[in-house]
């Protein structure tokens, strides 16, 4: 099976044809979390928190976190969130957690999300494992706040 598959490949190349590939990076010019947070936004997102990875963490660049009001609008968030990052140039987009809407992670490559119903969001308490101190981030925050963190 190895052998066939390598044949295939080399048929391929040799055939100055190009291996299908899944693009992970949008095209330059588009920042993947403007588009996270304008789409969190228009969707009326609570709290939302920004924490910065880029050079600390090689899973991504930006981890977001955010909370719906209940499990129907955390649901409606991923959807648009999957949606406009899709339209931004970023294929494949994968969602979990989608069947029960309590913690859905939606995973842009470079940004990714994490939207939570209010009270499951404080069981997991995720800001403070990535080392989030920032009191602002849950207390008296404002519904169209943003708080970024650099860790």
């Amino acid at each position: 099976m190895l052998r066939e598959f390598r044949e295939t490949i080399l048929e391929t190349i040799w055939r100055n044809q190009t291996i299908p590939q899944f693009k992970k990076t949008p095209p330059i010019g588009t920042n993947l979390l403007d588009v996270v947070e304008r789409s969190l936004d228009d969707d009326k997102a609570q709290d939302v928190v920004v924490i910065e990875l880029s050079g600390k963490s090689a899973i991504a660049d930006h981890l977001v976190v955010a909370s719906g009001t209940s499990q129907r609008h955390v649901g409606a968030m991923a959807e648009h969130l999957r949606e406009q990052l899709k339209k931004a140039g970023l294929k494949p987009v994968a969602v979990e957690g989608m069947p029960q809407c309590d913690w859905v992670l939606v995973d842009g490559g470079d940004v990714v999300v994490h939207l939570f119903r209010p009270e499951v969001r404080d069981f997991y308490n995720i800001e403070k494992m990535w080392g989030s101190t920032d009191p602002a981030a849950k207390e008296g925050s404002d519904v169209d706040a943003v708080t970024e963190i650099r860790v």
